[in-house]
């Protein structure tokens, strides 16, 4: 998984995060991406990290007061994972939008944390390069932490104070459901094949394993507001639209950033699909079999990189990615709300729409 999925910062205990200066949170931005526009989101980040690092405790402190070892190993996979942006704000701009304050889903923002800190370290080892962990954190330690960390803490933050034990059984279903998603989404991404209809197969995939996280955290913020089922749904579908977008994100700073993991792990990628769409049947095949060689050769990878980034499929991905921006617009707008927060959801979707290639 790139790097810049990997959302807000994980040196959360001790105050660590809380300490740092707004000059360096700002920082971590991407200078071309992240400008002036979307100032009042570092902001409420700012804000509120220290409140969601003492959320994240409090969940620790939760376990079971024999559970040494977890916590020990749990603290350690949060410590050593860096996120580049700040999302976990997501949720307390929804309650903000909804019911006018974003302090009520706190607990919602460390539930984010603590699912990505998770399915982030398991997508490094699905992807074989070994987890970001610290050095004395064996992997198979690492493995137990992370669905410690995804699955058990994300339910145990749900018995914070500033959550309505009515609503709890909703929030926790929310979390279950978005697992299942999620794993369909990534096992689907880990196969590598590519369908007959290349973009709609990797948006279904993107749905998962991106768009299910951020509709549940958008569903799970609506629900915490009290709003009906009709609005809940309209949330998860605005996650769901946004999780593609901010794949899409991730996939671009992969190539900018010239990692290029995607093509050393065959993944089929919504550039890569837009080259198969519109390519005539026998270029189509050229760039299978250039899909099936990058992971190994050098060459092939340097060819195919050299194919995707062409003028005409970058005009379709261009025409898709901001088609998809369209969406989660007329999902906001459909929506309404507190115009003091839903400008900050609007720019943060126009910022995970660049074109950065």
């Amino acid at each position: 998984m790139p790097d810049s999925v990997k959302m807000g910062n994980r040196s959360w205990l001790k105050g660590a995060l809380a300490r740092r200066p707004f000059e360096v949170i700002q920082s971590v931005r991407t200078a071309h991406v992240w400008g002036n526009q979307v100032e009042e989101y570092f902001k409420l980040h700012h804000r509120f990290s220290a409140d969601i690092e003492a959320e994240t405790e409090a969940a620790l402190e939760r376990l079971d007061p024999s559970a040494h070892s977890v916590r020990s190993k749990v603290t350690a996979l949060l410590k050593s994972q860096e996120m580049k942006y700040p999302l976990s704000v997501l949720p307390l701009l929804v309650h903000a939008v909804e019911a006018g304050a974003p302090g009520p889903a706190v607990p919602l923002a460390a539930v984010h944390v603590l699912w990505w800190t998770s399915a982030c370290y398991l997508d490094d080892l699905a992807d074989s390069h070994g987890a970001n962990g610290p050095a004395d954190l064996a992997v198979q330690e690492g493995l137990l932490a992370a669905m410690v960390t995804g699955h058990i803490l994300p339910v145990k933050v749900l018995d914070s104070r500033r959550i309505p034990e009515p609503v709890r059984p909703a929030l926790a279903a929310e979390i279950r459901d978005c697992w299942v998603a999620a794993a369909e989404g990534q096992l689907g991404d880990m196969c590598g094949e590519i369908g007959a209809s290349p973009r709609s197969s990797v948006v279904a995939t993107y749905r998962g394993k991106s768009g299910a996280p951020f509709g549940m955290i958008t569903a799970m913020a609506a629900t915490l507001a009290g709003r009906d089922a009709e609005r809940i749904l309209l949330w998860r579908e605005f996650g769901f639209i946004f999780g593609i977008l901010w794949q899409i994100f991730n996939d671009q700073e992969d190539i900018t950033s010239g990692r290029n993991e995607d093509l050393l792990n065959g993944t089929v990628t919504y550039l890569l699909a837009c080259a198969l769409d519109d390519a005539p049947p026998a270029a189509g095949e050229h760039i299978r079999d250039l899909h099936t060689a990058a992971r190994t050769s050098p060459v092939a990878r340097a060819a195919l990189a050299d194919l995707l980034l062409s003028p005409s499929v970058l005009a379709r991905y261009e025409k898709d990615i901001n088609a998809f921006r369209d969406e989660a617009y007329r999902i906001l707008s459909e929506l309404g709300g507190d115009e003091q927060y839903l400008p900050v959801l609007r720019q943060l979707v126009d910022q995970a729409s660049g074109l950065l290639l």
